[in-house]
């Protein structure tokens, strides 16, 4: 600390005055969360386990900083119900209105319930978005063509719920925020075939085209790069010129090359715990500029594992900040030595502690209790590590990831208007 000078001949004390420390408090915003889905309301493949805590979930998230939650709608049903959310919790949760590639069934001749009621094929109640992970098991192989007629009817009422979705006499005005989650996925062909996906994707393109003025775009590829980028060239231009509004491809797992064709073309990458599972898949992280990253969690789905690369990420954070938090010297009386000893005094039997511990108590739904997150559903309140490991992977601050993630997504989306 300096001295203070006595003899300054204006009387006044020269002692340098220590800055303020500030603490810097993480704000995010979750572009990919599945609240419409039944899960989040206590039920699990069609059965009750236990009370509905959406409220709860919500809660937890903006505990984390996590004010701002888009909700994914991937079918005409999840849609409704993602507006609807976006309804009662204004100002915090948002919505997307589109088809999903594994939802796109409807525009098959061979599907038989209504579009209007359909979510992705053969999940029933048991969820509105299927999880992550490839499936190769049974495709759909293509044949069965697409029912024009029936196209027609699916893309006016598309249009029709985006419009009403939009007027000033919504139930949630200004809850609607992009177009989506609409694109191709070749991984999980069990649900629709490439050819209607192919048809799927180019049609709600043509009317995301059409909109006046245009929606921001929610995408979603999945093993089907080539195909995708040529249907969004057709829809928007060589370079994108005609999407006014911009776009994410969420829970982005390609590779480096698609990635930078992707940020080349003005298009934005939203990272979850999927895109994670792997080196290579962290070393396509590694290369996504700051300017064109934004966060999500994908909730229930992709939670980051133990098993998954990225998860390394997270052990280092929590070390760093045990070290930060250690006294810098040992305290008398040879305590150092206590937690060896403790360790020795623990039953056989105890559970080891998690190397990333978590914010909350975590239960199973069987044994659910109010206020703890359940077990494999994975919830918007853990966007923080999604932060933490792209900030380890980049070798940057987590300030500098949840800024450049929020001017992003509050520039396309306007979340924060």
């Amino acid at each position: 600390m300096a001295n203070s000078n006595a003899d300054d001949p204006n009387g006044t004390s020269t002692e340098a005055v220590a800055p303020a420390l500030t603490t810097y408090k993480p704000r995010y915003i979750d572009i990919g969360i599945n609240l419409a889905d039944p899960i989040f309301r206590g039920r699990y493949h069609g059965k009750s386990r236990h009370p509905d805590d959406l409220k709860g979930v919500v809660g937890r998230a903006v505990e984390v900083g996590c004010t701002k939650l888009v909700v994914t709608g991937s079918s005409f049903k999840s849609s409704r119900d993602a507006l609807k959310l976006a309804g009662e919790f204004p100002g915090t949760v948002f919505a997307t209105a589109g088809i999903h590639p594994c939802s796109s069934s409807i525009f098959s001749p061979s599907h038989h319930q209504h579009h209007d009621e359909s979510q992705s094929e053969g999940e029933g109640e048991a969820e509105h978005t299927p999880a992550c992970g490839p499936d190769p098991s049974k495709p759909i192989l293509d044949g069965d063509g697409v029912d024009h007629a029936r196209s027609a009817k699916i893309i006016t009422d598309l249009a029709d719920l985006i419009t009403q979705a939009r007027s000033t006499s919504s139930p949630s005005p200004g809850g609607l925020v992009a177009f989506g989650e609409f694109g191709l996925d070749y991984d999980r062909l069990h649900y629709c075939s490439q050819e209607v996906q192919l048809h799927s994707f180019a049609a709600q393109l043509a009317l995301a085209a059409s909109l006046t003025p245009q929606l921001p775009l929610f995408l979603h590829s999945r093993a089907a790069h080539a195909d995708f980028v040529r249907l969004l060239k057709d829809a928007f231009g060589p370079r994108l010129e005609r999407l006014d509004k911009g776009g994410v491809v969420h829970s982005f797992t390609g590779t480096a090359a698609e990635m930078r064709e992707l940020m080349d073309l003005g298009l934005y990458i939203g990272i979850n715990g999927c895109s994670f599972k792997t080196a290579e898949n962290c070393d396509v992280v590694r290369e996504i500029e700051l300017s064109r990253l934004m966060l999500e969690t994908d909730g229930p789905w992709c939670e980051v594992r133990p098993s998954h690369e990225g998860w390394k990420y997270l052990v280092e954070w929590e070390v760093k900040a045990k070290a930060a938090a250690a006294p810098t010297t040992p305290a008398q009386g040879g305590s150092e030595k206590q937690p060896q000893q403790q360790q020795q005094g623990k039953k056989k039997n105890q559970k080891k502690e998690s190397e990333v511990p978590e914010r909350y108590k975590v239960v199973k739904k069987e044994k659910w209790e109010e206020g703890a997150m359940v077990k494999g559903r994975n919830e918007p309140c853990t966007i923080d590590r999604i932060a933490k490991i792209v900030a380890g992977i980049k070798e940057v601050s987590v300030e500098e990831v949840c800024e450049a993630a929020w001017a992003n997504t509050v520039k396309v989306f306007g979340v924060d208007s």
